[in-house]
């Protein structure tokens, strides 16, 4: 059984880990300033959101790749479909989870809403039949073959809509002096701690913390892919879980997620920078090339959003005809912005490869 929050008894030594809070807090507000560099954010929420999406199933043993998820919106075959799906369905919860928070009338961060979310998030995929959107009414647990040698077990069914209610009373307290950051890293911890669902705790845990950054205006679009940093460093993150309920240490768990969030921050806005080269070394080229033409240029700027296509594709996303959808294709295979990549003479398929390969580096 998970202590209310905050922590007290003792109460958590919020000095013991200030200096990482600033330097979180900077590195956001840096990421934030630095999307500047492109035309359109939407270039930047395209990659990162799906990027995001990709890392925190990885963590729980999906082996889809940003390349097969591409692949996937541009219509082409792929062989692990069913990975693919579960990454599409965190994409689809992380939607509707930012479109209520968004909406004036839209439902606030809650427990109704994280339900809505994991209903879409397990839904036609691996864990379908674990109760999709309602709270666990039986004991699970992690690790081991029965509670009894398990790694972990969470609080009995009975106190979960209780255990929640805090959760939720504690994210909309006005009063406290908790910088919200740190907020953010209890709140996630709790969330996993009381694990209120037979599946998909993980995923949805993480989800919050990127609607929290939102709600409290830490970041007003999710730039930051903070899985990336919790994957690479895995087995630190469940321990640091794990001493909080066996050891009540608040404290490292609080300044390991503090750590994260500069470092994926820090990695977040080099990608901005890095992507905004790119793209300007490219579109200089296009403009320059003689045999450049309208159709080419507005099918340039599509492609951080469609970094894989078809030529049917780029027909309906510039509401052409195919002779001159496929002439812009041609125009940017010949500059080597685009390849083709199935080598067949029909049903061909075009990538972008050079940003793929940025964004999978």
């Amino acid at each position: 059984m998970p202590h209310p929050l905050p922590p007290a008894n003792p109460s958590l030594n919020a000095v013991s880990f200030a200096d990482r809070n600033r330097q979180a807090e900077l590195e956001l507000a840096r990421l934030a300033g630095v999307s500047g560099l492109v035309p359109s954010v939407d270039w930047l929420l395209y990659s990162a959101v799906r990027k995001e999406a990709l890392l925190t199933s990885q963590i729980e043993g999906t082996q889809a790749t940003l390349a097969d998820l591409f692949d996937e919106e541009a219509g082409l075959k792929i062989s692990n479909a069913d990975d693919v799906t579960e990454v599409s369905n965190y994409l689809r919860a992380f939607r509707l989870v930012q479109q209520q928070l968004r909406d004036p009338q839209g439902l606030p961060i809650s427990v109704r809403l994280l339900r809505d979310a994991h209903r879409l998030l397990l839904d036609g995929v691996r864990g379908a039949g674990k109760q999709p959107g309602e709270l666990r009414n039986s004991q699970n647990w992690i690790g081991g073959t029965r509670p009894g040698n398990a790694v972990f077990v969470p609080p009995p069914p009975q106190h979960v809509p209780q255990l929640l209610a805090d959760l939720e009373r504690f994210i909309h307290e006005e009063r406290g002096d908790l910088p919200p950051l740190v907020k953010i890293a209890l709140v996630h911890a709790q969330f996993e701690t009381i694990h209120p669902f037979l599946d998909g705790n993980g995923r949805i845990g993480r989800l919050l913390i990127a609607a929290l950054l939102e709600h409290w205006g830490l970041l007003a679009e999710p730039l930051m892919y903070l899985s990336g940093y919790l994957k690479r460093r895995q087995a630190e993150y469940y321990r640091c879980l794990g001493a909080i309920r066996t050891e009540g240490d608040w404290e490292s768990w609080v300044s390991f997620f503090l750590e994260g969030v500069a470092a994926a921050a820090a990695q977040a806005e080099q990608g901005i920078v890095a992507v905004a080269s790119l793209i300007a070394v490219d579109r200089r080229r296009l403009l320059q090339w003689p045999k450049a033409n309208p159709a080419s240029y507005r099918l340039f700027e599509q492609l951080p959003m469609m970094p894989r296509f078809t030529v049917e594709r780029v027909r309906q996303r510039l509401a052409t005809t195919f002779p001159t959808a496929n002439a812009a294709v041609q125009v940017l295979e010949q500059l080597g912005i685009v390849s083709e990549i199935t080598g067949q003479k029909k049903n061909r398929s075009y990538s972008y490869q050079a940003y793929v390969d940025l964004l999978t580096r």
